[in-house]
């Protein structure tokens, strides 16, 4: 994959971790499955994490979830990563591919006109016009190209993909080839070279999601990224991926551990339904999602920082958060408003962070 040199919003996860990959790979004396760049066990480290070689830990959720997501890539069938919006799937599956095949822009991105020769492959008709079919004239889709140089192919959002276009994979991922029909003798097959599988992605609350077909479903191990269940972990999560934001667009300003508590609270209060207190509060239909919440916490720091004094408090995250519950259900709108009213302004009597979260309440009514 080439270096990018030009400045970008987001490099790609083998670039922005570039150093701790070398790393690893010098260290690395496990035995590698072939076509591999590291062994299982440098993987785990690369997504888990490892002190003692100062890698930090960039997946937090479930470690053996990790382990049998890698034990899956080593075999015959494919790895699908299923769960709600917002619980790092595509994160995920960046990280493996990055680590196992060293690039993660082989990908297919699923949507309801994905087409077959988006997935295997299609042709320059200029060339094909002038020479006939010939691998000069075929351009290579992710599939193709992930077959026959032994990588990962990430195919997110493969339910999006209407059923008879997902069937497509079913002889890929059965017999390792790829068969060109307009192309003659050796060039008319591509054989998977070792390294290479799937690493599908699929949200289970998206509407147009289609139904895998039985068939497909037997060449994937499917695995549940769940929300992250550990509130300290989902604490530093927010705060470590907000400051790395923060960082990024170079915009200097402290986000402080009471309002990052008070955005994690917030956000998993609306997401169990429940306060620490015993409070019940209606859940919105909208996501509530760690990633949400970085969001939130990212989004609020750049209002503080260019429209306000440049301290983050709780009239920011609440204004940020109100965007991301109101979206499209008109229903969100109240049990929003009724948590403010039974929840923030029991919370803001005795914290000055509530209470400034409480002070935005009335931007609900406008």
């Amino acid at each position: 994959m080439q270096a990018i040199t030009r400045p970008v919003l987001r490099a790609p996860a083998e670039q922005i971790h570039a150093e701790e990959l070398t790393k690893l790979a010098e260290q690395d004396s496990g035995p590698r499955p072939p076509g591999w760049r590291l062994s299982p066990r440098a993987v785990r480290a690369f997504i888990v994490g490892n002190d003692k070689l100062g890698v930090r830990r960039k997946f937090y959720g479930d470690d053996a979830l990790i382990d049998r997501c890698i034990v899956t890539l080593m075999s015959q069938r494919g790895l699908l990563l299923v769960g709600e919006p917002g619980t790092a799937k595509s994160m995920l599956s960046e990280l493996l591919s990055a680590a196992i095949s060293g690039n993660s822009d082989c990908t297919i991105q699923g949507t309801a006109g994905t087409s077959e020769d988006q997935i295997k492959y299609s042709w320059n008709y200029a060339l094909l016009l002038a020479e006939g079919p010939s691998l000069r004239a075929l351009v290579r889709a992710p599939m193709y190209q992930a077959m026959s140089e032994g990588w990962l192919c990430r195919f997110e959002e493969i339910t999006r993909v209407q059923p008879e276009i997902q069937d497509s994979l079913i002889s890929l991922l059965s017999d390792k080839v790829l068969h060109v029909p307009e192309l003659s003798g050796e060039e008319a097959t591509v054989f998977a070279a070792h390294g290479f599988n799937v690493l599908a992605t699929a949200n289970i609350r998206d509407r147009g999601v289609h139904e895998m077909s039985s068939a497909l479903k037997r060449r994937f191990n499917f695995e549940t990224v769940r929300p992250i269940a550990d509130r300290k972990l989902e604490t530093q999560l927010v705060r470590e991926q907000t400051e790395a934001l923060l960082r990024h667009a170079q915009v200097e300003i402290e986000l402080l551990p009471d309002v990052v508590d008070l955005l994690v609270t917030a956000f998993l209060d609306l997401r169990q339904g429940v306060t620490s207190e015993g409070v019940v509060v209606e859940k919105p239909a909208a996501v509530m999602s760690s990633a949400e919440a970085v969001a939130v916490g990212y989004a609020a720091c750049l209002d503080a920082h260019y429209f306000g004094d440049g301290t983050v408090g709780g009239e920011h995250i609440a204004r940020q958060m109100i965007g991301t519950v109101l979206k499209d259900n008109p229903d969100d709108g109240k049990k929003l408003r009724h948590y403010f009213d039974v929840v923030v302004k029991q919370r803001a009597q005795r914290d000055t962070q509530w209470k400034r979260m409480l002070e935005a309440r009335r931007e609900l009514d406008r």
